[in-house]
């Protein structure tokens, strides 16, 4: 089942990952797939899968209904399709090895209740590229433009269906424009900080398909820490089932 460099991740409530040095996930990851609150009936999809921690964490906790793993990295959707074998979710993940760009014949359009993604955080040409091609494509946009992924969304969303991301304070009109670009209306922004006396690190962002202009509400800062460096209550929350293979 695991490859050389591969080792299990427990998430919680006896499900695993597998990950590696090159394919793994971090804490805004967990952040997203909490701030996302897919609903049980919910068909969801992740762009840009990764390892697949997200659809991994969403079925430990019963939701949604389904969920569609879009990854173009064949190790990744290896590494997927294997953790899906082991926790036995075949009937609830779908793992598409593709380019989200390139998405006809694989996934009907507008069937999906959520979409969510974790896209690069650097926009091309900016940045110091890493070594690794695995870290290239999941830090630059060099597979995928910002305004590639909410286009994938906006064809795979339902009339008021949600998209939901997490990018970098500097990104944030980047993210709205491109948003509005497709139709998508940001309907709900909360900032993320490692600590109180801390600027914002990361924002968590949901836009709905074909919602109308305006109304965007901007929830309280999530806070990772207290002032002396243990995880915040609502931290501890989040990572819920997880928290006890973490602390």
């Amino acid at each position: 089942m695991l490859e050389e460099g591969e080792r299990l991740e427990p998430l919680g409530n006896g499900i695993k990952v597998i990950v590696s040095d090159e394919h793994k996930f971090w804490t805004d990851t967990v952040l997203l797939a909490n701030f996302a609150e897919p609903r049980r009936k919910d068909i969801a999809c992740e762009l840009g899968s990764g390892c697949g921690a997200i659809p991994l964490i969403w079925v430990r906790d019963n939701t949604p209904k389904s969920v569609a793993a879009v990854e173009i990295q064949e190790k990744a959707c290896s590494m997927l399709s294997r953790s899906v074998a082991l926790n036995h979710l075949q009937d609830k993940i779908r793992v598409i090895c593709s380019d989200l760009r390139d998405l006809d014949g694989k996934l009907e359009p507008s069937t999906f209740d959520l979409v969510v993604c974790n896209p690069p955080y650097k926009a091309a040409g900016t940045g110091i590229l890493n070594p690794l091609d695995a870290h290239k494509i999941a830090r630059h946009e060099l597979s995928c433009t910002t305004d590639d992924i909410t286009s994938a969304a906006a064809r795979l969303l339902k009339y008021a269906g949600r998209l939901c991301m997490c990018q970098r304070p500097e990104r944030l009109s980047d993210i709205i424009m491109s948003m509005r670009k497709n139709g998508i209306e940001p309907k709900r922004l909360r900032f993320v900080q490692q600590r109180p006396a801390k600027a914002p690190k990361l924002f968590l962002i949901e836009g709905k398909f074909g919602g109308k202009p305006g109304g965007l509400t901007v929830e309280p800062v999530l806070f990772i820490e207290k002032e002396g460096g243990a995880f915040s209550d609502e931290m501890m929350s989040i990572y819920g089932a997880y928290k006890e293979d973490y602390v």
